[in-house]
């Protein structure tokens, strides 16, 4: 039998060989069983990314095999649609520890999906890029777009305007541009701002390039204040001032327009250097005051609606666009109106008449009383000279009372028609407001809506005969001071009768003064040395009178004092009237010399 070489070279018995043969091989599987071992825990290091196989679905967990000698869970909601999920799927997960307490395997699909994610993204895109995602959800400081990962979109960087609730946003498709891309952190921050400012700036540029005055143009309501609305005319806002939105009368611009509400707007003015616009709503209609003549002739009666009362009148809308001014002073003929919300309120519809038409103002004036017939032009028909009525004292004034003898038709009663006797200073000195009295037409002015009236004139004038008799010259009568001048004393010899006792007839002497004889108050006699029925005047004089004759004047001038009657204490109110205004708007009329018994310059009595 032949010698094996093999065993021959090394010279060995075949037991042994054979031995050495299964060691040998015995040492070379081990050392392979190493390398796969270690070759496996090395696939299996936490934060890897691994291809599994679903093996079971317990009710919200998803088994898979990793290839490990235990399986991981993944909770259900971690897969986009979990009502496909199925046995038999592949997967990619990320270990994200070997073991647990339990002896599982932890996995998560949703980090797995975020990373490859990120991967595709930064292979996609870079720093500058337009990406569009729809917008997940809100967090601080702004918005998650999901673009394949979610990227931050801060709020400062969602809108051109500034915007409101920011929430709304959420679920919608938006297009940014992606301003900064930090790798080591997986952070990708975006703008949808900035993409719009340079689609708007590529607008604008156009918009000033075909923009011209009087162009009809399309634009969005973007902003509304007090005074107007911003539209948006894509790249440029433009004004639309309110006077500018409607003809007729409107408030505030919300009552015509709403944000986004897209609207057809004029081109009324362009500076394309300050890129301002100005827009108008209401020319694209003609304007209501083209034919305003024809509409409404002067003269024309019409209907209209109260918009708005003011001090010095009322607005009256005739139709949309169109409004007048009745001027207090043309709402009523003889009514005195102290504001205008006496007679009219807004809301009011009432009829006025056309006065006056200013077509390049825009301005309508309109009359109230000139609806009605003027009550003026029939009171000198119904209170001719010589009537005598009766009315009311409506109102003192320094020189008169104003008397009410139908609403709305005054006359005027002056003090020098009060009186043929008595020097009338003040009007309540006679009468006071409230009074009923009645009294003569003694002039009618309908032009200057005028009446003069009197009530001294209602009895026969005592100068003519009365007087003359009572008071003949050398006569000595008893009297009593009723106000000392530096030429004089005036003395009360009856009711409402007064004469003059000049300085010079008060003694035999020098008087350098009237208060070295006499006071106010003191019961006097005197002579009378002159009358003058035409002056109304009568001239006393005290020297003249002897002391036998003063006694007995006196006592009998006391016991007919006891029988005058005696005018009543003025209130405080009628004391005040001396020092009114004259009646505003009235002025007196022409009227004769006051009928005194004695004028306050001096006088000669000799």
């Amino acid at each position: 039998m032949a010698t094996n070489p093999l065993v021959k070279q090394f010279d060995i018995s075949r037991d042994e060989l054979e031995r050495q043969v299964k060691a040998a091989l015995s040492s070379a599987a081990s050392d392979d069983m190493t390398e796969v071992y270690n070759q496996s825990v090395k696939n299996f290091e936490a934060e890897s990314i691994l291809r599994g196989r679903i093996v079971n679905i317990v009710n919200n967990d998803v088994i898979v095999d990793i290839g490990y000698k235990s399986e991981g869970v993944i909770p259900l909601d971690q897969f986009e649609d979990p009502s496909k999920v199925k046995e038999g799927d592949e997967v990619e997960v990320l270990l994200e520890s070997v073991e647990d307490d339990s002896g599982m395997i932890a996995l998560s699909k949703r980090k797995a999906d975020r990373i490859r994610g990120w991967e595709r993204v930064i292979e996609t895109y870079k720093e500058g890029d337009v990406v569009r995602g729809r917008v997940s959800r809100k967090i601080k400081g702004g918005l998650l777009l999901e673009i394949g990962v979610p990227v931050f979109l801060p709020a400062s960087q969602i809108s051109i305007r500034r915007t409101g609730d920011i929430v709304e946003f959420i679920g919608q498709e938006l297009e940014c541009k992606i301003i900064k891309i930090d790798e080591a952190r997986m952070n990708i921050v975006v703008s949808r701002r900035k993409l719009l400012e340079e689609q708007r700036e590529s607008q604008k540029r156009d918009l000033l390039n075909d923009i011209e005055l009087g162009q009809v143009r399309k634009g969005v309501v973007k902003n509304i204040t007090d005074f107007g609305a911003f539209v948006d005319l894509g790249g440029i806002d433009g004004l639309l001032h309110i006077t500018d939105m409607s003809w007729g009368r409107i408030n505030h611009p919300s009552e015509v327009l709403k944000i986004d509400e897209e609207i057809e707007v004029k081109v009324l003015k362009v500076d394309k250097d300050k890129e301002r616009i100005s827009l108008g709503l209401k020319q694209k209609q003609d304007s209501p005051w083209a034919n305003i003549e024809t509409k409404f002739p002067v003269g024309s009666r019409v209907k209209g609606k109260v918009v708005n009362v003011l001090t010095y009148g009322a607005f009256v809308q005739l139709e949309d666009g169109v409004e007048g001014l009745v001027h207090i002073s043309e709402m009523s003929w003889t009514k005195r109106i102290n504001h205008p919300n006496q007679v009219v309120a807004p809301g009011d519809d009432i009829e006025v008449v056309v006065l006056e038409i200013k077509k390049e103002k825009q301005e309508i004036s309109l009359g109230m009383k000139q609806v009605e017939v003027n009550p003026w032009t029939r009171v000198e028909e119904k209170y001719p000279v010589g009537t005598i009525v009766e009315g009311k004292v409506r109102n003192l004034t320094n020189y008169g009372a104003f008397v009410e003898i139908e609403d709305g038709i005054d006359g005027l009663l002056h003090v020098a028609d009060m009186s043929w006797t008595r020097k009338v200073i003040h009007p309540s000195e006679m009468v006071k407001k409230g009074d009923a009295l009645k009294a003569i037409v003694l002039q009618v002015d309908q032009e200057r809506k005028r009446i003069a009236l009197g009530i001294k004139q209602l009895d026969e004038d005592p100068w003519t005969t009365r007087i003359p008799e009572k008071y003949e010259v050398g006569t000595v009568v008893g009297g009593e001071v009723t106000k000392i001048t530096n030429f004089g004393v005036f003395v009360k010899l009856d009711d409402d009768l007064e004469g003059l006792l000049h300085i010079s007839e008060l003694a035999n002497r020098k008087v350098t003064t009237p208060e070295e004889v006499v006071k106010v108050g003191d019961e006097v006699a005197v002579k009378i040395i002159k009358i003058d029925p035409e002056q109304r005047k009568i001239g006393l004089s005290l020297k003249d009178v002897s002391q036998d004759e003063r006694e007995n004047v006196i006592e009998d001038y006391r016991a007919r004092k006891a029988l005058m009657p005696q005018p009543p204490p003025r209130s405080q109110e009628e004391s005040n009237q001396e020092a009114q205004q004259d009646e505003p708007g009235q002025a007196p009329l022409a009227h004769a010399e006051p009928v005194t018994a004695a004028d306050t310059s001096p006088e000669t009595t000799g």
